[in-house]
């Protein structure tokens, strides 16, 4: 079976949740007897191999700009895979719906992982917002099988298109802390901080996180770890409020040091509102963190209605008295830190999710 993989930068290029799904996803289907080709947005690659662990690599460009660019490569990736010898192609993001209709022309078979509720983040607004609902609902009417990655996702396909999607999870490795010392350069030391990791975007709600962390008035740091990679006057105005307890890092390409962040944090702060399984909370999970999560129906799907986590509400003030009250509950945060990695079931186990993939995809080429 030849699968094409679009919708993302590419592979090994890791840099979102995306490109981690397809690492993680790809590998494993190789070494399961799938061919597998990725398709690789060419102008963020300096070398270009044509195979790396085993996957065959494709190269397009694109015309750069801010919107516009992913989409229109996953609009030529779509063309060249249906030209060449595929027999299932596998799209990621709703944003990729109306390309459908290309492979419904061919007569390829697809499946499309949806991600999130798109149209209702901060970000998208106005005709952005409305591209992305009529995408998603064109994504339900054009692939063959639509993909969501938590119940609470599919729920809202259901509600919102009235389509019926199969749930596979987005999947974390466990890992322990193999060497505090990575974490010295940032003058921090071990449970004395707070972790947020996540785009300065307003649907990370990072704003929320720091002016909660300011009216708790807490000895310990607040340290954040992601940037936008454009000029913004929302993370500019979060930027602005960097302190010697708030602490901005950018974006930590080094995922080993990234990872020791995780391991030493006091807790972990999720302020993610849009997603359905979030990467990052489930890296959280995999590293033992405490974690202090937006009440949502996806973050609670996540941490098990509060079995994993706790939950604070979307006001600064809901923030500030859980800090406040996890100060004076050490116990209870080391009782999450150690019962974290127990939330990572089989359903966010990549082996699994891989098997699980693959029943899917032999079914499309099987009825192909």
């Amino acid at each position: 079976m030849r699968i094409a993989i679009i919708g993302s930068r590419g592979y090994p290029y890791v840099y979102s949740g995306y490109e981690t799904f397809v690492k993680e996803l790809s590998e494993r289907l190789v070494k399961k007897g799938v061919r597998v080709s990725v398709y690789c947005h060419k102008g963020l690659f300096r070398t270009r191999p044509k195979t790396v662990n085993g996957i065959d690599l494709v190269y397009i460009p694109t015309i750069e700009t801010k919107s516009l660019s992913q989409l229109i490569h996953s609009f030529l990736s779509m063309m060249h895979a249906c030209l060449h010898k595929t027999d299932v192609i596998l799209a990621v993001n709703a944003a990729n719906g109306p390309w459908g209709l290309i492979a419904r022309i061919a007569g390829k078979p697809t499946a499309i992982n949806v991600d999130g509720i798109e149209w209702l983040r901060p970000k998208w607004k106005g005709l952005g917002a409305k591209y992305f609902h009529f995408s998603a609902w064109l994504a339900t009417k054009l692939y063959d099988r639509v993909i969501t990655d938590a119940e609470a996702m599919r729920q809202v396909y259901l509600a919102e298109f009235g389509k019926e999607s199969t749930v596979i999870a987005y999947g974390a490795n466990i890992r322990y802390s193999q060497n505090a010392s990575l974490i010295d350069p940032f003058h921090l030391k071990p449970q004395e901080y707070y972790l947020v990791v996540g785009r300065l975007i307003p649907d990370n709600n990072a704003d929320l996180l720091v002016n909660g962390f300011l009216k708790a008035g807490l000895s310990k740091k607040l340290v954040i770890v992601g940037d936008v990679p454009y000029q913004d006057a929302f993370a500019q105005s979060i930027k602005r409020k960097a302190s010697s307890n708030i602490i901005f890092l950018g974006y930590i390409t080094d995922q080993a040091v990234l990872a020791e962040l995780y391991h030493h944090c006091f807790a972990y702060l999720h302020g993610h509102e849009f997603g359905g399984t979030n990467p990052t909370m489930l890296k959280a999970m995999a590293y033992g963190c405490a974690i202090l999560a937006l009440n949502t129906v996806f973050n609670r799907e996540m941490l098990a209605n509060g079995e994993f986590g706790l939950f604070f509400e979307k006001n600064s003030g809901s923030v500030a008295t859980l800090m406040q009250t996890v100060e004076q509950q050490n116990d209870h945060l080391q009782h999450l830190r150690s019962n974290a990695r127990n939330g990572l079931t089989v359903k966010y186990n990549w082996d699994d999710i891989t098997d699980a993939y693959i029943a899917l995809l032999n079914g499309l080429f099987r009825g192909k």
